[in-house]
């Protein structure tokens, strides 16, 4: 079993905590510096690999700004996600826009910085060409329904909102191809949150197999194709990791079996990770304000379901630690619950832990992807900052916490607000 560690000493968090009060999200630079390089090199065989960092996972400039620096570019779904990629200095086609149910204002500012467009529906080619035009790249995302199981987080494909049939894929291509288009790539994202190795491989197998069927039919070298993301991270600590070497020789295998026959020789293999960039390396720390006992012994702390929603919406595991106390007999069970007014408000149920006292630091683990991101106002609740430690193992500030004032500024500053009174 694996054993998860804080980067941090007691006595460091400490000194955060009196400049940055709980609760809040601290990410980790180094390792996730060195996790972004493992994934580069365990593809060095592929010819101009591509990891387009989905955004949602952790839509932060300062870690967008890190993992440009590293290599990455940027998977975005929506106006608001082009923007950021764009202000951490991702540019051009190294910006990919994925969205479904897409408005007008995000197809215009995606061309406007040249990023490749992946389109969701065979509809949205004439929505594009009159509302913002063609890109110099264009992309479809393949739904192969029954074909594959999916998973239990995004679904069965055949009942997924997402994607192409193989029919419509194939007139879809068609139809650019007739429009003047030379460049073309190819996507999928079918599975999230996986560990089983084999699962990357299928995917990989069955896209290869696709972009040869449609250059012996419409004639078109797919320039890549993205295999989405969906690699999971061990959020329990008896989890074993993905063994990414080990996926990337097995595409390996699929791309020289299937893709270098059929003449697609220098087909660029593309990731849009999140989850597993991320993810293992972000921290929500919060302090722990009551215990009540009633039927059940509940720890009360001052993060909620606002702060990580993964737990109250999937009843995803999270572990956790008690700082200072890491190494003392889990004794006690407890439901680590937060104050909103929702019964699913809880980060752990029935969790076994130390002896808990009021103002503990618990530390909840595995937040760096889908966890800030998702927060959300419910209750009035406010979002909290977000920090990180630097290489030089300094801490910094990267988005500060919500005030009261922003909580209102949607409700002032026109004629029918009465906040303004």
């Amino acid at each position: 079993m694996a054993k998860k560690n804080f980067p941090l000493t007691a006595e460091k968090l400490e000194e955060i905590i009196k400049k940055y009060p709980t609760p809040f999200h601290i990410y980790d630079e180094r390792a996730i510096r060195l996790n972004i390089r493992r994934l580069f090199k365990a593809f060095d065989w592929a010819p101009g690999f591509r990891e387009y960092y989905a955004v949602k996972a952790a839509p932060n400039p300062r870690l967008l700004q890190i993992l440009r620096q590293e290599g990455a570019g940027a998977d975005c779904s929506s106006l608001p996600e082009l923007i950021l990629a764009d202000k951490a200095g991702i540019t051009g086609e190294s910006i990919m826009l994925t969205s479904n149910d897409t408005p007008a204002d995000e197809f215009q500012k995606a061309i406007e910085l040249g990023a490749i467009i992946n389109l969701d529906d065979i509809s949205h080619i004439e929505y594009l060409e009159k509302n913002a035009g063609l890109p110099k790249v264009i992309s479809f995302r393949y739904n192969p329904g029954p074909v594959i199981e999916g998973n239990d987080i995004i679904g069965k494909p055949e009942e997924a909102k997402y994607g192409l049939t193989k029919e419509q894929l194939f007139a879809a291509y068609k139809i650019m191809k007739e429009k003047g288009l030379k460049r073309f790539g190819l996507h999928t994202m079918v599975i999230s949150n996986e560990l089983h190795d084999g699962a990357f491989i299928a995917t990989a197998e069955m896209m290869f197999k696709l972009a040869v069927e449609l250059k012996e039919k419409l004639g078109i070298a797919m320039e890549f194709i993205n295999l989405g993301g969906g690699i999971g991270i061990p959020y329990r600590p008896e989890e074993k990791e993905v063994n990414i070497e080990a996926v990337s020789q097995g595409i390996k295998k699929a791309y020289e079996k299937i893709l270098i026959p059929a003449g697609l020789v220098q087909t660029q293999i593309a990731f849009e990770s999140g989850r597993a960039i991320t993810g293992p390396y972000g921290y929500l720390v919060a302090t722990v304000l009551h215990e009540k006992k009633t039927y059940k012994d509940y720890i009360g702390l001052d993060a909620s379901m606002a702060n990580l929603m993964r737990p109250g919406m999937y009843g995803a595991y999270h572990h956790m630690t008690v700082v200072g106390k890491e190494n003392e007999p889990c004794t006690c069970t407890y439901d680590v619950t937060g104050s909103l007014c929702e019964n699913c408000d809880k980060f752990a149920i029935n969790r076994k832990l130390p002896p808990i006292s009021i103002g503990d630091k618990v530390i909840i683990y595995d937040t760096g992807a889908h966890g800030h991101s998702m927060g959300f106002n419910y209750n009035g609740k406010l979002r909290s900052a977000e920090l990180l430690i630097r290489t030089d193992g300094m801490v910094e500030l990267i988005r500060r916490a919500e005030t009261i004032d922003d909580y209102f500024a949607t409700l002032t500053g026109f004629s029918g607000s009465i906040m303004d009174k």
